[in-house]
């Protein structure tokens, strides 16, 4: 077996791979930019080298210094992980021309699967099931146009090159058809050097299920079942889960096979997944070969108990596979959730700076149900605009869908992350959608259930009574501790009334009466509700935690608590509230208090985001109509196209394409007209 292995990542992978590697009993070599100094990857590696400035062009993609550096360490052997240099057939050959072994497939098929044209025509040659499309390179949008107007609308545009979302448009006429394929041209261009696009035909309410394949250099290959990827947003998937609660046996099976089959022909070793769009009737069509592993490696992983990044250590070292199809199984049911650094409340807008606090849900097995948290972050970590905007991959597994769901909305709950805006709201909310729940879920669920954004959930009438008793028992702790103090002003000054209000912001006003028990921790006391139900409320929270864990009337509650001014901020099942906690009489004082008005910014185009100015489509003295294009921002590599929301007319630009932006950056200015600003 290898001694050394190189790691030509970063991040949450990179950290993946050094954990098999470390049980394998291989040493590590890890490689850092300047922005990833103290990383988590280079903390964990035995060995770490620095190898350039914070872009990736001038430093996870040098692939002459990662040879280099491997000769300098002695590393045997590289694995790629996602991303980067994991698909690049190129790096693969200067790997084993300086004698240093790939962990990942060989450079024919990277070269035969890594292109989205080529892997179609491939395939199809193959007999694997495609879409139907233009498989030739399209030149330019008035192109784009007629080939789209030939295959019939909608079609997706596709970068050839293209993964993780990135070069990819869907249009339904001929104007989204011309817009699409620059956009999509565009960011191809700056995310994997190649800016060839090809178009498809685009099916209609289609779910997105994967196989993962795995095959040896001795002419073995296997299937280790499916995961659906069907819960997306702008093509970036944001939940997995494995199995699918669609495939029948059969179709899994003709699935798996065709797979299988695929891997074969194109002489493939190594982890893999062969990706297929399959319509309501279980039709399913190729769509392409990832010759890597997969961000969401991970719920195969918990189905199977296999370890895949330890098999394409194996199998890279030459050793045949140690199982057969007929020993594949499915144990249980498994859910992965994207933790990301975007706004969900700002229409997913990139969110960078530094994690002030950061708490995963414990990790292991307890009662049939697991967690596990991959991440390469940890309390203190930077998230930086030159990577991609992941934190952590939280997975859950429990013996079936709904036990695995539950208990993913539970991790979700326990998850602290602070300093930074995340998607976890957002995940909670999807965890408790009952088309999710139910099974029933297209590539467009997130689009059609969500079709304004997200603008946050909302707590039933139940649960806001529950929390209204997080909310009192925290603040009877909090008078508890004062009433001891013995230099207190007023002998009576914090006693335990009896009578309070819990004032949400959203103005809901809920009476609580204390009716006895333990106000200390742990906390143990009867609360009585409006319609004089008595409930009891149990914790173990005490002043200054960030998490209370309890149980209010019987039922398991976890809630997030931060001290806002004179508040409580709760958040739970991804709605977050301030909640006040006072006397009746103290609550009639504040609710006639003067609320503040946010700043009228009509009359300004702000960056959404942290990103880079790509080009301004407008000029001062302009007149636009609602819709029209403003200016383009990138940010983490994907361009994000800012319109006008309403007719305006552009009194002043503050930017330039090139300027590096902060949120909320005035770009633009716009004249007082008759109709409102953009």
């Amino acid at each position: 077996m290898f001694e050394k292995i190189l790691i030509a990542n970063r991040g949450e992978i990179a950290c993946r791979v050094i954990k098999s590697a470390k049980k394998m009993g291989i040493k590590t070599v890890a490689i850092y930019s300047d922005a990833d100094e103290d990383a988590m990857h280079v903390q964990m590696a035995d060995e770490a080298v620095h190898i350039g400035p914070p872009p990736a062009t001038q430093s996870y993609l040098q692939g002459d210094r990662i040879i280099e550096i491997c000769k300098e360490t002695g590393a045997e052997a590289v694995h790629p992980g996602y991303g980067f240099l994991s698909e690049n057939a190129a790096f693969c050959k200067a790997l084993e021309q300086a004698g240093i072994v790939f962990i990942g497939p060989p450079p024919g098929a990277i070269e035969a699967m890594g292109d989205k044209i080529e892997s179609k025509k491939f395939a199809l040659e193959a007999k694997v099931s495609t879409v139907p499309g233009h498989m030739g390179v399209i030149e330019d949008a008035n192109e784009a146009v007629e080939v789209a107007r030939e295959i019939g609308f909608p079609v997706m545009i596709k970068a050839s090159a293209g993964g993780g979302g990135k070069g990819m448009r869907i249009a339904w006429d001929e104007a989204e058809a011309a817009e699409g394929f620059e956009r999509a041209k565009s960011e191809a261009k700056s995310s994997f050097g190649d800016d060839r696009c090809f178009i498809e035909k685009f099916v209609v309410g289609p779910r997105h299920i994967e196989i993962q394949v795995l095959a040896d250099k001795h002419g073995n290959a296997i299937y280790l079942n499916e995961r659906e990827c069907s819960i997306q947003r702008r093509n970036q998937k944001v939940i997995e889960e494995a199995p699918s609660a669609f495939l029948d046996p059969a179709t899994r099976k003709a699935m798996g096979e065709q797979a299988v089959a695929l891997a074969k022909a194109v002489g493939y070793h190594s982890a893999g997944t062969v990706e297929f769009i399959v319509d309501k009737d279980k039709n399913f069509y190729f769509l392409e070969m990832n010759t890597r592993l997969q961000v969401e490696h991970p719920v195969t992983e918990l189905i199977t108990g296999v370890d895949l990044v330890e098999q394409m250590i194996h199998i890279a070292y030459g050793e045949p596979l140690a199982m057969a199809q007929e020993d594949v199984k499915i144990n249980g049911w498994a859910v992965e959730a994207r933790i990301y650094a975007e706004d969900p409340l700002r229409n997913f807008l990139p969110s960078i700076g530094r994690l002030v606090d950061y708490r995963p849900p414990l990790e292991g097995t307890a009662d049939g149900l697991t967690v596990r948290n991959d991440t390469g972050v940890e309390a203190g970590s930077e998230i930086t605009m030159f990577y991609d905007p992941m934190i952590a991959k939280l997975c859950t597994h429990g013996p079936d869908r709904i036990s695995a769901i539950d208990h993913m909305s539970r991790a979700l709950d326990a998850f602290i992350i602070d300093g930074i805006e995340h998607n976890i709201p957002f995940l909670t909310a999807l965890m408790e959608h009952p088309k999710w729940r139910s099974g029933d879920i297209t590539t467009g669920f997130i689009a059609e259930e969500y079709p304004d954004g997200f603008e946050g959930g909302q707590w039933d009438a139940e649960t806001e009574l529950a929390l209204a008793c997080v909310a009192a028992s925290m603040e009877l702790v909090m008078h508890d501790r004062l009433h001891r103090f013995k230099d207190k002003r007023k002998l009576d000054s914090m006693q335990m009334h009896e009578h309070w209000i819990a004032v949400f912001d959203k103005h809901k006003r809920i009476p609580i009466r204390y009716r006895g028990g333990n106000p200390t921790t742990p906390i143990d006391m009867d609360l009585a509700l409006p319609d004089g139900h008595v409930t009891s409320v149990l914790s173990d929270w005490a002043p200054g935690w960030k998490l209370w864990c309890g149980v209010v009337g019987g039922k398991e509650l976890i809630v997030q608590v931060r001290r806002g001014l004179n508040s409580y901020i709760l958040t739970h099942k991804g709605v977050q509230q301030e909640v006040k906690v006072m006397r009746p009489h103290v609550a009639e004082l504040e609710a006639i208090l003067p609320k503040r008005v946010a700043p009228d910014t009509s009359h300004l185009l702000l960056c959404p985001m942290p990103g880079l100015v790509v080009s301004i489509a407008v000029k001062e003295g302009q007149k636009v109509q609602a819709g029209e294009a403003l200016a383009t921002v990138e940010a983490m590599k994907m361009e994000n196209v800012l319109r006008a929301e309403r007719d305006l007319v552009v009194s002043e630009i503050l930017v330039s394409a090139g300027d590096s932006l902060a949120v909320d950056t005035v770009m633009m200015e716009f004249a007082s007209t008759n109709s409102d600003a953009a």
